[in-house]
């Protein structure tokens, strides 16, 4: 059953969101504990939150972490059975509209008072602070920030094709592709199968191509941009990217490709900066790889904006009411942020945070000096396939037209087109 079906229902006999006078105060009251869900359970995501709740016990508290391995909605199913049962987690990772959808479905946690002591407002994007507060109070925090359109390359590939220099535009991207094949990279284009994979192919073609194009059609829901030129022209170099990919890779996550991305035999990447993250995590090394912005056809860096955040869901018991304040306090420390990110590859939300130093890598630097520049030309955009640019059910809608045409070659980027917008209708 599609989630959103099921949401709807909730929405209908939902509460409004209600603040907790008592939260602020609740810390020094009792031992604080929280209970947490995400999807976070292994690799550098895993490791990452697991020294979150370290830090969050050094500080005196009891963390109670219940990942749930798998996609964005099979988190969601838990959170949703747990608040249909009245026993809501303290927090839960969300993000996106989904903070303002599921903020109606039960009574949320008011974080103004916690948000104003540590001054986060002031170090936060104004557009990404909007998306925690849709109802004008804090109730969500975010913690850390990915482009899901940066260029990974395999240095031996990049040896193999004779080139050294990182491709700007689609056409450069496209022409890199064909070298690096002459070359002897069996696979240019190493990424994987999976829908969210396949959801990223297409918001990096189609925000590289034009930002505004983006906004319209895919942010705005706009019929006419839906209809236009430039969502033909995305799946069309969609097309490409699928053909230079391993026919054999079927859904499966872009890390089974690691090895052989480092070894050469697959050439670039479009992925999110926790791709380097992963990488490290299996033991390869910033040498072998180079980061850069994702193509982008006006050579002004695109960012497709993806940030990982916590919500914060009423209880009434002072030890979890204590274990909220603390966590709000750990996900907005900069020390925190910047242990977080640079375990998982990611850039902190925190604008203030000095990434000139020790632990950061240059594609983090890249990341972060993109976001700027992205924020400056006004192309930093909201990524579809993570859930940033639109509620679930329409993101399924959209990709569902998506990874069937990637996965099938006989479907026209003109029908592909017209097939979006009839998804994002009967989606509305």
């Amino acid at each position: 059953m599609p989630i959103t079906t099921t949401r709807r229902r909730l929405l209908a006999g939902s509460v409004a969101t209600l603040a907790l006078p008592a939260f602020a105060r609740a810390q020094g009251a009792a031992k604080p504990r929280l209970t947490a869900i995400s999807q976070w359970s292994a690799g550098s995501d895993g490791a990452a939150i697991t020294a979150l709740g370290k830090k969050f016990e050094e500080k005196g508290g009891v963390w109670q972490h219940s990942p749930v391995p798998g996609f964005t909605t099979e988190m969601m199913n838990k959170l949703r059975a747990q608040i249909m049962a009245g026993d809501p987690p303290a927090c839960s990772q969300l993000k996106g509209p989904e903070i303002a959808a599921w903020s109606k479905i039960a009574p949320t946690v008011d974080l103004d008072a916690v948000v104003a002591a540590a001054g986060y407002e002031k170090v936060v994007a104004p557009d990404l602070a909007k998306l925690h507060k849709p109802a004008g109070k804090w109730i969500a925090l975010p913690l850390q920030i990915y482009s899901t359109n940066m260029l990974f390359l395999s240095k031996r590939a990049m040896d193999k094709a004779k080139a050294d220099k990182v491709p700007v535009t689609w056409a450069d991207f496209n022409d890199l592709a064909e070298k690096m094949k002459s070359g002897g990279v069996n696979h240019p284009i190493a990424n994987g199968g999976t829908r969210p994979d396949d959801g990223q192919k297409f918001e990096a073609a189609l925000a590289g191509i034009s930002p505004a194009a983006y906004r319209a059609a895919i942010m705005n829901l706009d019929e006419k941009a839906l209809k236009g030129p430039e969502i033909k022209a995305a799946f069309a170099q969609v097309r490409k990217i699928a053909d230079w990919m391993d026919p054999n890779v079927g859904a499966q996550h872009f890390s089974t490709n690691l090895k052989r991305f480092v070894d050469g035999d697959m050439g670039m990447m479009i992925m999110g900066g926790w791709a380097q993250g992963v990488l490290r995590n299996a033991g390869f090394k910033f040498e072998d790889f180079v980061i850069a912005p994702g193509p982008s056809d006006n050579s002004k860096p695109v960012f497709l904006l993806n940030a990982d955040a916590f919500i914060f869901w009423q209880r009434k018991e002072p030890d979890l009411q204590a274990g909220q304040t603390l966590m709000a306090q750990l996900v907005m420390d900069p020390a925190i942020q910047t242990m977080y990110s640079q375990i998982t590859g990611s850039i902190p939300v925190r604008t203030d945070v000095d990434l000139s130093g020790e632990g950061w890598s240059e594609g983090q630097r890249t990341t972060a000096k993109a976001l700027k520049d992205a924020i400056a030309s006004n192309q930093a955009v909201l990524s579809m396939a993570h859930n940033m640019a639109q509620e679930n059910g329409m993101t399924a809608a959209m990709i569902d037209v998506i990874t069937e045409y990637v996965k099938n070659k006989s479907i026209k980027p003109e029908q592909a087109a017209t097939r979006l917008a009839e998804a994002v209708e009967g989606a509305r």
